[in-house]
């Protein structure tokens, strides 16, 4: 009891000469601690009075709902049959389905136009290479006959 034998391996991986060392008992309690011990532990500690006073700081959210309140107050108030503005925002909505539009990041979102241009071109693409693949590869191997 209190006693090992201990053996390391050298650089080249041999085991060096075999040892007796002396273990020391464990440093530690079992079981809880006293609130005497508590306190002590909390007093020494290196963040001692660091998290103690609890802080309440503006979140993100709380932040941007603010923002956002205050450009809804700062705002220019609707005419005053409210058609000119219903009327762009249709427009607006309109032409960011149809043509695309600019995310809020400086993303592109690409509308409906440049889907259908980009679909038209993918497959003439993708049958005018077949009929050149054809054409070359009739033309090494001799294709058929009539």
């Amino acid at each position: 009891v209190g006693e090992a034998l201990v053996s390391f391996l050298d650089a080249k991986g041999r085991p060096s000469e075999t040892e007796r060392v002396y273990v020391l008992l464990p440093g530690s309690q079992i079981g809880p601690i006293t609130d005497v011990q508590r306190r002590a532990l909390i007093g020494g500690s290196l963040v001692a009075g660091t998290y103690e006073q609890a802080v309440d700081r503006e979140s993100a959210y709380e932040k941007l709902r603010g923002r956002a309140e205050q450009a809804a107050s700062n705002a220019p108030s609707a005419p005053a049959n409210g058609t000119a503005q219903s009327d762009s925002g249709l427009m607006g909505g309109l032409n960011d389905v149809l043509f695309g539009s600019t995310g809020p990041r400086g993303g592109k979102r690409d509308g409906l136009v440049q889907t259908m241009a980009k679909s038209a071109v993918r497959t003439m693409g993708t049958s005018l290479g077949k009929e050149i693949l054809r054409g070359v590869l009739g033309g090494i191997f001799g294709g058929r006959k009539r």
